[in-house]
């Protein structure tokens, strides 16, 4: 295995809130065999073996990377229409990072440790986030 780690960046389309997006989860994660919640895509990752390194899912919620999730394995799911997907199976815990604006894009996309936001310190979840025009001022000039 790899001793390099990448994580995916995704967006979390349809979802208001951290809270949202972890009701949703736990239903899901009902559903399933194994407990576990996954999110199903078209792709499989070309960087697997550095995703399964230590890897997360960076959640995008309204325009910012707002919370992550460890990846745990990736399986494969074949349709109803006979196409191969990828079910990217999800540790339960979603951890809320420090806000970082995103822009919107298609599918998911490799993000470095090094430009993966800080997990939000223990206790600070439930802090209220800084005001969008705020934080987007911030990250204009650098400083988040």
């Amino acid at each position: 295995m790899s001793n390099k780690t990448v994580n995916l960046i995704k967006l979390s389309v349809g979802t208001e809130s951290v809270e949202q997006l972890a009701e949703w989860q736990t239903l899901r994660a009902q559903k399933s065999v194994d407990g576990f919640t996954f999110h199903t895509t078209r792709m499989w990752p070309k960087r697997e073996a550095e995703i399964l390194n230590g890897g997360s899912i960076y959640w995008v919620i309204k325009g910012e990377i707002s919370a992550r999730q460890r990846i745990i394995r990736f399986d494969e799911k074949i349709g109803e229409d006979g196409i191969r997907r990828c079910s990217i199976v999800l540790d339960n815990e979603i951890i809320p990072t420090v806000s970082a604006l995103k822009r919107p894009f298609q599918g998911w996309r490799y993000l470095t440790p090094d430009d993966a936001p800080a997990d939000l310190p223990k206790g600070r979840d439930s802090e209220e986030a800084l005001p969008v025009e705020l934080n987007r001022a911030l990250a204009e000039i650098g400083v988040i």
